[in-house]
């Protein structure tokens, strides 16, 4: 049966003879317990905000209540067409297609030259790499900013796509999965007469699918969910994207409840990205997150 593969023993920490030990049993239990109140207490959020899509707005501000009294998809449809929400899906798409782009090249690019070229001071340049990973994001957040406005980008999408282009955690990952590579592979292909740019886009690109995965389901989930650099860049446009709008929904003529739809139809795309990819993201980070 289907469900037959959740409850198979399987290789792990625990043996199979060792569940016929009462304390092992005990333990096997309370861990049980623990991860089933941690995954409810994750998910609760996602299901009351899916439940309490489904009432009206008299009836979300009068009963406090999990459950909705009727169970009517209708009005997905009605507030999805009411608020627009198809131009900022688009716009999100869009936005999310130029970061992944920008993430795998860039990120890729300075990776390669850190851990297959390496120039004359890889070392210090790499250890600048590390370093910003120590800095938060949101400190540089005004100096980008104000850049964006003094060389006239602002009000698009591309200050935005080299942006999330220029990612520290991605460099690394990409760095380590390169340096596990033959490198019997890059003298045969500069006898074959290719230059260090065509060695990139022939040879590691091609045998980089796992982490170019990881790469792109990261990059889009970021670009998907962050709010304040679109929302200093955007605003104001009709270029807002769907998280951006959402925050727009609190001062316009949007009742409490269609905002609440709104917030399920953002968390619909990275719900379904994960579900499909959650096993080539594991197997992608680990495979370059370890060195032989």
């Amino acid at each position: 049966m289907f469900f037959n593969k959740f409850f198979t023993k399987k290789d792990g920490a625990i043996r199979g003879f060792d569940i016929k030990s009462l304390r092992v049993k005990i333990l096997i239990i309370a861990i049980m317990i623990i991860c089933l109140a941690i995954v409810f207490f994750c998910l609760f959020p996602a299901i009351w905000i899916f439940l309490a899509s489904f009432k009206d707005i008299k009836e979300f501000r009068r009963e406090v209540t999990i459950f909705p009294s009727k169970y009517d998809f209708a009005v997905f449809r009605k507030t999805w067409n009411d608020l627009k929400f198809m131009k900022y899906y688009i716009n999100s798409l869009i936005l999310v297609a130029g970061s992944v782009f920008c993430s795998i090249l860039f990120n890729g690019l300075l990776a390669y030259g850190l851990g297959i070229l390496k120039p004359k001071g890889h070392k210090v340049v790499t250890g600048l790499v590390m370093w910003s990973l120590l800095i938060p994001a949101t400190t540089s957040v005004v100096a980008l900013f104000v850049n964006i406005n003094r060389i006239g980008l602002s009000k698009s999408f591309i200050p935005l796509w080299l942006a999330y282009g220029a990612n520290a955690f991605y460099v690394i990952i990409f760095k380590q999965f390169f340096e596990r590579m033959p490198k019997d592979l890059f003298e045969a292909a500069r006898l074959d007469g290719c230059n260090s740019l065509q060695i990139f886009i022939k040879i590691l690109l091609p045998l980089s699918g796992p982490i170019i995965m990881v790469v792109a389901i990261f990059a889009t989930t970021a670009a998907w969910s962050d709010f304040l650099l679109p929302f200093l860049v955007l605003t104001g446009t009709g270029k807002e994207t769907v998280i951006t709008a959402i925050f727009s929904f609190r001062t316009s003529n949007a009742t409490d409840v269609e905002v609440i739809r709104a917030i399920l139809f953002s968390i619909i795309p990275p719900t379904i990205l994960f579900i499909i990819f959650q096993k080539r993201i594991t197997e992608g980070a680990a495979t370059g997150a370890i060195k032989e």
